[in-house]
């Protein structure tokens, strides 16, 4: 498929109601027809994987075409410039969490980019190395101990972050590496105690949130069931 056939079909598919409803969770109304995730799902199926279309679709602007982008890219041919092009372009929670989810996450960048976006000061590129951390965890099922404890600096250092979408990846982040085996467990849950300790509202409300869910009993079951 080429990309204007995809973006025509796309446009003919727009839904102004649903922009209206989307603007009501931060996603701006500019660029964005109003599409949703389960239909970008269907058309991603239908294209399969296409990396130059991908290029395409994301340069087109509009907000839908980005996040099946990354549906459809292939990160074996994602390359580290094409990586951090994308992640400057970041506006919105959905598009950076649907491009490290479904494509970033893949590449062989992704843990060293993990680390150097956590750093960074623009909000949804520095959303964007929490929201890799969280997926690595959950994703890559061979990796271990000690590729997710070297997270844990960034992870304390974030979690003063009051920006909103900020403090929730670095949550979002510490919570998956504690559901990983008992030992990360243990050891997130002494990073969230150190981290409640800070003067600083985001920073016990990122540990509050991890305590909670780390603590519970299913969670802890589900640990013990695997070890």
């Amino acid at each position: 498929m080429s990309v204007e056939s995809v973006l025509a079909e796309m446009r003919s598919m727009r839904d102004p109601k649903a922009v209206e409803g989307m603007a009501r969770f931060g996603i701006s109304p500019n660029g964005t027809l109003g599409l949703s995730v389960p239909y970008l799902r269907s058309l991603a199926k239908r294209i399969g994987s296409d990396h130059d279309l991908a290029k395409g679709l994301w340069a087109s602007g509009i907000h839908e075409a980005k996040i099946l982008a990354a549906l459809v890219d292939d990160p074996k041919k994602v390359t580290e410039s094409q990586m951090e092009k994308w992640a400057a372009d970041f506006d919105s929670w959905d598009i950076c969490d649907g491009c490290c989810g479904n494509l970033f996450d893949k590449t062989p960048y992704a843990y060293a980019k993990a680390l150097e976006w956590s750093r960074r000061e623009e909000e949804f590129v520095k959303r964007a190395g929490y929201v890799l951390m969280a997926e690595l965890a959950v994703h890559d099922k061979k990796a271990d101990d000690e590729s997710f404890l070297r997270f844990f600096r960034v992870i304390e250092l974030g979690s003063t972050d009051q920006r909103n979408f900020v403090k929730k990846a670095v949550s979002w982040a510490l919570r998956q590496m504690g559901k990983r085996n008992l030992k990360l467990n243990s050891a997130a849950l002494e990073l969230a105690d150190r981290i409640s300790m800070k003067e600083s509202p985001s920073a016990r409300w990122v540990a509050s949130d991890a305590v909670r869910e780390l603590t519970s009993e299913a969670v802890q079951e589900r640990l013990r069931r695997s070890s």
